[in-house]
């Protein structure tokens, strides 16, 4: 058995698609794509898929990541130009590395989001920023199944800095760009949990809904303050050639492939 770990994005207006609809989305490009997958045991075979940490519906996101088990060994390469062909613009695989080490959901510790708030001054943003890293908690409620819960939003926050909206953007309207670092702790603080921390503690309240989208997803390093590839180990574990193809480089007699 191998095992294929990929990352994947949600752009534009498949950001709406909920985990769910990605699934299935998932699961026919892979019959589309003839790939060899291992199923589970029982009564009701699946594919073995397994999915880390899917961004909430609405979001967009550009480090989605889940694993893959197959019967027969693939180049990662060409399984990932098969599997992103067959897939919808939008929902589109970016990488693709052989398993190689264990624990890829343990090194999803923290994400990097993009929150675009139009109709927002950027020193209002600024100044609901050094309100909210000021403080020492930021209390806020969410609707959970059992009814509403308060939870510390603060302590989850890595950074939170608001940045120059971009030079060219068009339009006359006011625009605040957040960049927001979140430690993967429980209970889980979403991007839309630190704006109601914003409007706890500076009354920010942007006119229209924020535009999200998830920039990266991996390891934080404490030291650094930064958040790392995952597939990192495994592409360093990986041999210089995928033993597939070094197996037909070593069996193809003399003199192959020249002119």
């Amino acid at each position: 058995m191998q095992r294929i770990r990929l990352r994947y994005t949600k752009r534009g207006r498949l950001r709406f698609t909920s985990h769910r609809d990605f699934q299935r989305a998932f699961e026919r490009a892979l019959r589309r794509s003839e790939v060899p997958m291992a199923y589970s045991a029982g009564f009701t075979p699946h594919p073995k898929v397994s999915y880390a940490n899917a961004a909430p519906t609405g979001t967009g996101s550009e480090a989605e990541f889940l694993e893959i088990a197959l019967t027969e060994a693939r180049d990662p390469d060409l399984l990932r130009e098969l599997l992103d062909s067959s897939l919808p613009d939008g929902l589109d695989i970016t990488d693709a590395v052989e398993a190689r080490t264990s624990g890829l959901a343990e090194r999803l510790t923290a994400s990097v989001w993009e929150m675009r708030l139009d109709g927002v001054d950027p020193y209002e943003a600024r100044r609901a920023v050094d309100a909210f890293n000021a403080a020492e908690s930021v209390e806020v409620q969410r609707k959970a199944k059992n009814g509403i819960r308060t939870f510390d939003a603060r302590a989850a926050v890595a950074d939170l800095q608001a940045l120059d909206p971009p030079a060219d953007r068009p339009g006359d309207k006011p625009c605040a760009i957040l960049r927001l670092v979140v430690r993967h702790v429980t209970p889980a603080v979403r991007p839309d949990d630190v704006l109601s921390g914003l409007r706890a503690v500076a009354d920010l309240a942007p006119p229209v809904p924020a535009a999200v989208t998830r920039l990266a997803q991996g390891l934080f390093d404490e030291e650094s303050g930064t958040v790392t590839d995952p597939l990192a180990p495994d592409r360093e574990a990986a041999p210089t050639a995928h033993p597939a193809v070094a197996a037909a480089v070593a069996t193809a007699p003399e003199g192959a492939g020249s002119a």
